[in-house]
């Protein structure tokens, strides 16, 4: 069983030497080379970055990669044994390993991580709180255009309490396919109508934060089987920070 996983990231970090991952560089066309695989060859949208985030690495993935099996991590985010906990940095020897993606893999088309849950918000009223809804909107409406038998599935996942976030998926190939296909679609006639002029660094990844939302559309109107996996951060981050964001967004901003 071929399977490749991509380890996308943006700087020089520590990669796991399992022969099932493939560290990429994004956005290589426009930053520093790492001296690693880039997202700049082939047919590529390597310059889209600032904006797609590790969308580059799928789409150069999926136009320039053959394997069974995709899937993508990130540098500090892996698909783990363990299960993640706030506060506590992840432990490296834990990450899974080709062995443990085959296993799954005989059994599962697709790997996933667990959902996280926003307990006090719908998934649209994160999105509001967090990005300019707007965007959002205006994805449905592109949706409703090119896709209308997906809008209902839309509706329905953006007012859920839980999904899958992080871009992060083991996918077969046919699937993987089918699903980018999807996606970049939605994705490429989506920037005919988004105006990103005056966005942050952070809010101008927002077709990255839009693809996290659209996985689930997706798995939803094609109601496709999947197996929830852990997975781990294998750095310490200031969670006390974010969770304050997050309260200060969904309570003090409500």
């Amino acid at each position: 069983m071929d399977i490749k996983i991509l380890v996308a990231t943006h700087k020089k970090y520590w990669m796991p030497k399992d022969k099932v991952y493939i560290p990429i560089q994004l956005g290589k066309s426009i930053h520093e080379d790492l001296g690693i695989l880039g997202d700049n060859t082939g047919e590529n949208i390597s310059k889209k970055q600032p904006y797609y985030s590790e969308l580059t690495a799928i789409y150069w993935a999926w136009k320039n990669l053959k394997a069974d099996y995709i899937g993508i991590n990130h540098y500090r985010r892996y698909f783990s044994k363990e299960r993640y906990f706030l506060f506590k940095e992840g432990d490296k020897n834990k990450i899974l390993k080709y062995d443990d993606f085959r296993k799954i893999l005989t059994d599962y088309p697709i790997i996933l991580p667990k959902k996280r849950n926003y307990y006090i918000v719908s998934r649209y009223k994160q999105y509001k709180n967090a990005h300019n809804i707007n965007d959002l909107l205006c994805c449905r409406n592109v949706l409703k255009e090119l896709y209308p038998e997906y809008v209902q599935d839309f509706d329905k996942v953006l007012n859920e309490k839980s999904g899958h976030i992080l871009n992060m998926f083991v996918m077969r190939y046919d699937i993987f396919s089918n699903y980018c296909q999807w996606l970049f679609s939605i994705l490429f006639e989506l920037e005919k109508y988004l105006n990103l002029e005056g966005y942050s660094q952070y809010q101008q990844r927002v077709y990255g934060y839009l693809a996290e939302r659209l996985l689930d559309v997706w798995l939803s109107h094609n109601k496709l089987n999947y197996k929830e996996v852990n997975y781990t951060v294998i750095e310490k981050i200031d969670w006390k920070k974010k969770i304050l964001m997050f309260l200060r967004n969904n309570l003090v901003n409500r």
